[in-house]
């Protein structure tokens, strides 16, 4: 864990959201240090999906702050610009191009966004490719991997652009069983490697396996936030003692 003198790269203070007469978020606070791994976990429309899309700008908070690494995400191009240069973001769908190979998905933002030589930019989308273990894939098409391998694909991806913050939205909801532990394995090699997480996950071993801090969302609300070990053998509420009792069983 880290050190509570040091400054957070990500501060979240009193953060409302509506859609429309819906509210998804009711004045969350939240703050995450340089190489904290977060994982955000909840039922299903407790806001969490929210959450982490209003990090990087995907969507407008109606009220409170957010601030990564000292920028104010604010409604103005620029800010948004500066926060999605440093906060890759992983979803649920895998969202790779399916007329580009594996190495052009890899190498379009590097290429585009950051001004990159297109060969500098190959040589670091396989530098990725490897370390996310399928390096053997870069010539092929999308519709040619399976699922895990797809979303091993947007990691690497996502890591061209160099952050330091990943946040994960249920990265493994779309894929079957056996192909889970794959991503899952990959994830946890990023988390070891000192990357600034925030996963939204219902995969409890993985979060017991890397989370530095366990956050529990329902409601639109931040119920409860504790170190895994507390987390999961003395929680304090009973909407997350009831979430565990369910999600455990499985």
């Amino acid at each position: 864990m880290q050190s509570s003198t040091v400054e957070p790269i990500i501060r979240i203070s009193d953060v409302s959201k509506y859609f429309d007469d819906f509210q998804a978020l009711k004045d969350v606070s939240l703050e995450v240090a340089l190489g904290e791994r977060v994982v955000v976990c909840g039922p299903s429309g407790s806001g969490k999906s929210t959450l982490v899309r209003c990090i990087n700008g995907l969507e407008h908070h109606q009220s409170g702050s957010i601030v990564v690494d000292d920028v104010e995400l604010g409604a103005n191009r620029e800010s948004l610009a500066a926060i999605r240069a440093k906060v890759g973001m992983v979803f649920q769908q895998f969202n790779l191009f399916p007329h580009l190979t594996v190495l052009e998905n890899l190498t379009l933002g590097p290429v585009r966004a950051r001004k990159m030589a297109k060969s500098d930019a190959e040589d670091l989308a396989r530098r990725y490719l490897e370390r996310v273990r399928i390096p053997e894939q870069a010539d092929k098409y999308p519709r040619q991997l399976s699922g895990g391998q797809q979303q091993r694909v947007a990691i690497a991806r996502s890591l061209c652009m160099e952050p330091k913050i990943m946040l994960f939205d249920e990265p493994t909801s779309a894929l079957d069983p056996e192909m889970i532990n794959e991503v899952l394995d990959v994830m946890a090699e990023l988390a070891s490697s000192g990357m600034t997480m925030i996963c939204v996950t219902h995969e409890m071993g993985f979060a017991r396996r890397v989370a530095d801090k366990m956050v529990f969302m329902d409601h639109g609300e931040i119920v409860e936030m504790s170190a895994p070990e507390t987390f999961f053998s003395a929680p304090e509420s009973q909407r997350c003692q009831e979430f565990l009792a369910k999600i455990l069983q499985h």
